[in-house]
């Protein structure tokens, strides 16, 4: 990427500037919604509205037009009628503009004549030196510098390494709400509708030169240079890791495809194929992608093989095994000293220190644990250790002790920082599992209680899962990755 593309790119991504066309005096449109998003945003530059019909709008003024503007702008939003968006881009771009989101729809995803050629206007303008999200997209969520999507004005602040972009707006804001529970930090996020003018290659190869990118998510529905894109793709998964869901690969999905995009969904054998040659991680859904970024996120990049599983139940450790075996992983057997070790710090009787260690008791005190991570992990066979405490159960104790609350006797925090301490003494990772067998109504308080302790851990960068086996096939995802196997 040239040097002035990326500083392009950079203006687009932290613009000082930014005019909103279609911001209208009276009513709801997207073009006062996106301005009142970013005010809650408190996007860090400044705003100014535009409409033909003038006026005022949140105290400040309207202007009629782009060109009324004083002084250039860095970027634009664009929220009219179809058949008045090429005039409106051609204005950004005469006001210096180094790009526009589009958020209008009614082009190429029609099927008609009038809305491709309406589509062929803009690639026109852009072609002309302005880069352009869209049209019919939701735009570009930037935590650093407020950005944010078309209806996401409560969205995360908090920058990270993760980078989105997607053909799906609705995907992007699904991903950015899941990631402020589950611990997903975003660089940036782009939603790119039609992708007119810039699309998945010319992002890929920005996030490649990106420094605070170092995770790369995509959602791809279909490309329109294959050579171009897998090329890009290759060149870019072999630095860092691209993790792509690809939609459209059935029948039926590829029908949705040309009616949401106007894209072609593609062979799924030739997408797979394709794919394990770039080296890219293949997902199949949301929850697998936002799970893959999770792991990538926090884990170190090596191989993992041998795995120690530290809960309570025989059929919790049987599973645990069987999963491991199906992610390419292993539970290595204790005996001798270590297993006497582990088993002096677990309740007896009923507890086993084998691997998959049963610690029999759900109520184990959390300096036990770290006792037992601690001895586990200092196997030279461990890579990694995966803990499901059964924080749920902490219920029926509370009840029993009449305590005012599960949270009030939950000792999340402790077994956090446990686990973390642990870790940093062994160097083997530790991920966490929260299931959750008790989802009724009478239940309300051990969700809650739940997700407190996920950010418990998640502020101890250690990832937390829903599942032993998604968090096996996230982990194995960063093993495969760190490899060089596709």
């Amino acid at each position: 990427m040239h040097t002035s593309q990326h500083a392009d790119f950079e203006r687009i991504f932290h613009p000082r500037r930014v005019a909103i066309v279609g911001v209208s005096a009276e009513g709801m449109g997207f073009g006062s919604g996106m301005f009142l998003s970013l005010t809650a945003m408190g996007f860090s530059g400044e705003l100014i509205p535009v409409n033909p019909k003038g006026g005022t709008y949140a105290g400040r003024p309207i202007y009629k037009t782009v060109e009324d503007i004083p002084g250039d702008i860095d970027f634009a939003i664009i929220a009219v009628a179809a058949q008045y968006v090429p005039q409106a881009l051609e204005a950004c771009r005469k006001k210096g503009a180094a790009g526009a989101e589009i958020l209008s729809s009614g082009f190429s995803e029609l099927g008609t004549p009038e809305g491709q050629a309406l589509e062929e206007q803009i690639r026109a303008v852009a072609s002309r030196g302005i880069r352009v999200v869209g049209p019919n997209c939701f735009g570009i969520y930037c935590p650093a510098s407020g950005l944010t999507f078309l209806p996401g004005p409560d969205l995360a602040r908090l920058s990270g390494d993760i980078a989105f972009c997607a053909q799906s707006g609705g995907m992007s804001v699904d991903l950015a709400q899941m990631g402020v529970w589950m611990g997903l930090r975003f660089s940036k996020m782009i939603s790119f509708g039609n992708g007119a003018d810039l699309r998945d290659t010319q992002f890929l190869e920005y996030f490649d030169h990106d420094d605070q990118t170092q995770v790369i998510a995509m959602y791809v529905e279909g490309v329109q240079s294959g050579n171009g894109f897998f090329s890009t793709l290759k060149q870019v998964a072999a630095r860092k890791p691209v993790i792509i869901l690809k939609g459209g690969l059935s029948q039926a999905g590829a029908r949705a495809v040309m009616s949401h995009t106007a894209s072609l969904g593609g062979d799924r054998a030739i997408w797979e194929s394709v794919l394990r040659q770039s080296r890219a991680i293949q997902v199949r859904d949301l929850i697998e992608l936002a799970q893959t970024c999770l792991a990538f996120s926090l884990l170190p990049r090596r191989p993992y093989q041998g795995v120690t599983v530290i809960g309570g139940g025989g059929a919790l450790g049987v599973a645990a095994c069987d999963a491991a075996e199906a992610y390419g992983m292993d539970l290595p057997h204790f005996t001798g000293q270590r297993y006497e070790r582990i088993l002096a710090n677990l309740p007896k009787p009923g507890s086993s220190a084998a691997n998959p260690i049963d610690v029999a008791n759900p109520f184990v005190h959390p300096s036990s644990l770290h006792e037992v991570l601690l001895a586990a992990g200092e196997d030279e066979r461990v890579s990694l250790q995966l803990m499901v405490p059964l924080l749920y159960h902490y219920k029926s104790l509370a009840l029993q002790l009449g305590a005012a609350s599960v949270k009030e006797i939950t000792p999340y925090r402790e077994l956090a920082r446990a686990a973390r301490e642990a870790w940093d003494s062994t160097d083997k990772p530790v991920v966490v599992v929260l299931p959750n067998p008790k989802q009724g109504l009478d239940s309300m308080d051990i969700e809650e209680m739940l997700r407190e302790a996920r950010q418990a851990f998640l502020a101890s960068g250690i990832p937390v899962f829903e599942d032993v086996r998604g968090a096996y096939q996230a982990v194995a995802h960063v093993s495969r990755f760190a490899k060089g196997i596709a």
